[in-house]
Order: C-alpha cells, then structure tokens, then sequence
C-alpha cells in the first residue's frame, strides 16, 4: 500500500467528519429517541448502583465489619455503569459508520 501524504490523512478524516455529522442532522429521528438514548444510558448507570447499594446493605447487616460494604459495592456498581453505558454508546457510534 503506497505511502498517503499527511495532509491527504487530515483531509479525508475531516470529510469522514463532516460526512457523519452532516447524516445526522438530516436523520429522521424523532426527539423520543434521543430521549430514549438518553434514559438508556441513565437506567445502565443507575440498576448497577442500586444493586450494588442493595447488597452492600445486606452485607453490612449481617457481617459487619470495618470495611463498608455498601461504599464499596456502591463504587463499583457506578464503574460497571458507567462501563456499560460507555458501551452502548460505543456501540451506537459504531452503528452509524
């Protein structure tokens, strides 16, 4: 494969740009399903949390001990939330391409 001069790179990752948002202003999606991605991305943070909360409450009641589990599992349901949802974005961008 030859060798593409950098200016030639910049120009076709500006037009692969522009080409994308350009689709996506003329898409046909309606408000709900900007809505609907937006309560996506909120409930695959938010089950986690809560689940994570909710276990660490049981945990805490019945071995309670020095570390706080309800912090802890709190914690890490907000990582794997946000992991999922960066996820699904992920996901959805690649839908468009």
């Amino acid at each position: 494969m030859p060798d593409i001069p950098e200016d030639k790179k910049f120009s076709k990752t500006i037009e692969t740009k522009q080409a994308r948002k350009l689709a996506a202003r003329n898409a046909d999606h309606p408000v709900w399903f900007g809505l609907g991605m937006f309560g996506l991305v909120g409930w695959s943070v938010a089950i986690p949390t809560l689940i994570g909360t909710f276990v660490g409450l049981w945990l805490d009641k019945t071995w309670p001990g020095r570390p706080s589990w309800t912090l802890t599992l709190l914690l890490t349901g907000v990582a794997i939330g946000c992991w999922n949802a960066w996820y699904w974005i992920k996901r959805e961008s690649r839908k468009k391409d």
